[in-house]
Formats: C-alpha cells, structure tokens, sequence
C-alpha cells in the first residue's frame, strides 16, 4: 500500500510486534503528535465543540482520522470536523467514559481505543518539563542515547515545520561536572517554546526516558553558544513552511483549547 501515514506505520509496527512494549509507545506517541481530524454532531461554535458520539461494542467512542480524505471516505458527504492534535483530544476526553475509534474504515491504522486507554493517555501527557537553570560548560558529540528515542525525535522534529529554524542536539557537561544531553533550538519562533519543550518531554516519556536524559534550551543564530552547538551536535532542520495555511476548524492552540458541549 501507497501513501502510509506515519501513524499507518507506527501501527503496523505495533501490530507485527504484539508483545513489545516500545513498539505499543511508540503508537501512542505518534498518536499524541498527529493532527486528528475529529467528526463533529455540529459546527463549531465559538470555544465549544460537540463530537458525534458512536455506540460500539461496550463503550461510546468519538471518531478520528488522520487525513481529511479518510473522514470524507468514512462519512460520504460534508460534515463538520475539528482539527486537534492527538495530545488535546485524549485531554478533553479523559474521565468521560469515551473511547477513541481511529481511522476507521478500511485504513491501515484503524483501531478502537477504549476509555481506559485514552484516560491513561491523558495522564501520561499530563507529565509537563520543569525548568531549570544551568550553566553549561562544554558541548560533546551526543552518545549512548536508544536508536528509538532518536528516531522518535526526528519524527517529531518533522512534524514540527516552521516553529524554529534549527535545532542541535549534544552533550553537554554543567558547572559542578553534572551531565547529560541538550537539544538547543536555534531562532524558535515567538511563543512556541512551551509547545517544543512539551513534544521533546513526550518523546522522552514515550521512549522510557528519563526526562533528565535530556534537556531543552532556546537562543537566536547570532548567540555564541549557537556557533559552539553547531561545532559538537548532531544537526536537526525543522521544515519552514512557505506560508501559513487557513484552517477550516478550531482548537489548534494548546493554550486555549476548546470545550465540549
């Protein structure tokens, strides 16, 4: 099959490998990171969404897709949906009893979460980075970090297009000789911070990390400490979009996410 999403092939991955747990994370961490697009009872009404809700098996479950032709297929005619990333539709479903019926069908990725999965879900993404300050000494090439943490960052990284130029990835040795990995985003744009600090925490979690694996800091091109991650680190390029798109739904922002009816 042409065309996977990423999701279709986190879980075919998950799926060919039943009893790995990492290959079960990885899934969730794909799926927290996608923009779902979920089918709406109604348009969008100021801050409030009302999802169709669907009886199956034992539970209710509101319906999403990863690709708005997957919802067009499914549905068979114009409906009105909401664009959320997968992090922000587990938080507004968690406690409600509400399971999440993914890509359902015929894609490759269909699958029914039950409520207890998108509780614990919810919770898991609830664990927010701390801040901390710290005076870095010396920047290393980055060492002895899982191939599938790594793999999960430039996923990640990917998928962020456009909410900073550049990021490098090292390790870096504090005043009083602590150490440890820094990722470094170079020129982020203003107010993505929160969002970057809050992807690279999940990828942490989802690879069963410890968050103090890795650590996040911002400056701009023209910072010294910029020219010296670039001498020792590893060298992400975040997507630059031409131009921002208009959406057709609601709730993109994590600071302000809408509320169900």
């Amino acid at each position: 099959m042409t065309d996977l999403t990423r999701l279709d092939v986190a879980h075919a991955e998950m799926e060919a490998t039943p009893d790995d747990a990492s290959a079960r994370l990885r899934f969730y961490e794909t799926l927290a990171a996608s923009e779902l697009y979920l089918l709406l009872k109604s348009e969008v009404e100021g801050d409030r969404i009302d999802p169709d809700l669907f009886e199956l098996s034992d539970h209710s479950y509101v319906l999403v897709f990863d690709r708005e032709d997957r919802l067009g297929v499914f549905a068979g005619r114009a409906v009105p949906y909401a664009a959320l990333s997968g992090r922000m539709i587990a938080s507004l479903l968690a406690g409600q009893g509400v399971g999440l019926g993914v890509n359902l069908d015929g894609a490759p990725s269909s699958i029914l979460i039950p409520p207890e999965a998108v509780d614990w879900l919810s919770e898991t993404l609830g664990q927010e980075p701390s801040e901390i300050e710290a005076r870095p000494e010396k920047f290393t090439a980055p060492r002895g970090l899982p191939e599938n943490f790594m793999l999960a960052l430039d996923a990640r990284l990917a998928s962020a297009a456009g909410l900073a130029r550049l990021a490098y990835l090292v390790g870096v040795t504090y005043e009083g000789g602590a150490r440890g990995h820094m990722l470094g985003f170079v020129d982020a744009v203003p107010g993505a911070r929160a969002a970057l600090a809050r992807a690279v925490s999940e990828v942490l979690i989802f690879s069963e990390l410890e968050a103090a694996a890795l650590d996040v800091a911002f400056l701009s091109a023209d910072d010294p400490a910029a020219a010296r991650l670039a001498a020792a680190g590893l060298r992400f390029d975040l997507p630059q979009p031409a131009a921002p798109e208009p959406r057709a739904a609601t709730g993109m922002d994590p600071d302000r996410p809408p509320r169900l009816r």
